[in-house]
């Protein structure tokens, strides 16, 4: 039973942060941009816009996609090699494994959304 916990867990824990602050925030990781002849309001207005379009990427659902397979994945393989409780526990760890591997998938996905916007906007994003 400990395997749908984690699962829980996990999900509740990304879908949490998802909702308190921005993803970008999140990640310390936000496009670096060449400064020189940009105007910073035009920018603001772009960045925001660009935010919009990087929304469409569902990171809590990619989050708890990546958690479900590991469960299954872990559980399998906990099964073959073990036991009913070797099945939870490795279980468990696949949830946490996948669900850490999807949010960081969905969340380079995001950045990377936000950086073609910025460049087919005529920016110089260095990152």
């Amino acid at each position: 039973m400990r395997a749908p916990m984690t699962l829980t867990i996990v999900t509740a824990i990304v879908f949490g942060l998802c909702a308190c602050a921005g993803v970008e925030k999140l990640t310390g990781r936000e496009p670096i941009i060449d400064m020189a002849g940009v105007d910073p309001e035009a920018l603001e207005q772009d960045m925001a816009e660009c935010e919009v379009y990087a929304d469409q990427v569902e990171v809590a659902r990619q989050t708890a996609a990546g958690a479900a397979t590991g469960a299954v994945v872990g559980g399998v393989v906990g099964a073959v090699f073990g036991n009913g409780e070797t099945a939870a526990r490795t279980a468990g760890v696949g949830a946490t494994t996948g669900g850490v591997s999807g949010a960081g998938g969905a969340l380079a996905e995001r950045r990377m959304v936000i950086r073609n916007c910025l460049v087919g906007r005529g920016y110089r994003v260095l990152n």
